[in-house]
């Protein structure tokens, strides 16, 4: 069993989860100004992106730039990691590969806790993506405090390039935000991923 092999009903009889959906759970949260160069950078990866229609396309051309931005909006205070082995807990069915990984670390040459956000990149069907990000968190959640750092939440986000879902863990419970974000309203994407990471890295 890995991460792809959840399913929402699984991660909560295993994991004594509390799912929940709500809408405006970020409502704190404006769009925040991005630089005009990686406007036109994306608005131009966009197109080629959805024409060429792979997962792969999706990730590489619009997924991990965005996810780069927010790394330079912090003033590259954290770490981005695509495509990681992430195995925590293998009888729990915590392993596997993880598509995105933010750290709240400066560390750039191998994962270390406190882990922030997980990323997954899924071509079309948001929701079959829902699960296997829940696991990755709980996981995250595991391995931060197994090495002494208890963040009060870790986020989530399954994405198909085009439409953003985001997930916060709190304790033993995963709201899901029904609020919809799409990427050509990359401000307010960018927005929710730079606020809620820096006020963990201000806590």
């Amino acid at each position: 069993m890995s991460y792809s092999d959840f399913t929402l009903d699984k991660i909560s009889k295993i994991f004594n989860i509390t799912i929940e959906e709500k809408n405006g759970i970020f409502p704190q949260i404006k769009p925040i100004e991005i630089d005009s160069f990686f406007l036109k950078y994306l608005q131009n990866n966009i197109p080629l992106a959805q024409a060429i229609g792979t997962e792969k396309a999706k990730s590489e051309m619009i997924i991990a730039p965005v996810l780069i931005e927010v790394r330079r909006l912090l003033n590259n205070r954290i770490s981005l990691f695509s495509g990681v082995d992430f195995n925590v807990n293998i009888e729990q069915g915590l392993n596997g590969f993880c598509d995105f990984l933010i750290s709240l670390s400066p560390q750039q040459l191998y994962v270390e806790t406190p882990i922030i956000t997980l990323v997954e990149a899924k071509n079309d069907n948001l929701k079959q993506g829902l699960a296997q990000c829940m696991a990755e968190m709980i996981a995250a959640d595991q391995l931060n405090q197994s090495e002494g750092h208890n963040l009060k939440n870790i986020y989530g986000c399954v994405t198909n390039g085009n439409q953003w879902l985001f997930l916060q863990l709190t304790n033993n419970q995963v709201i899901v935000d029904l609020d919809e974000y799409y990427i050509n309203q990359p401000e307010k994407i960018i927005g929710v991923l730079v606020n809620l990471i820096s006020s963990e890295l201000n806590s």
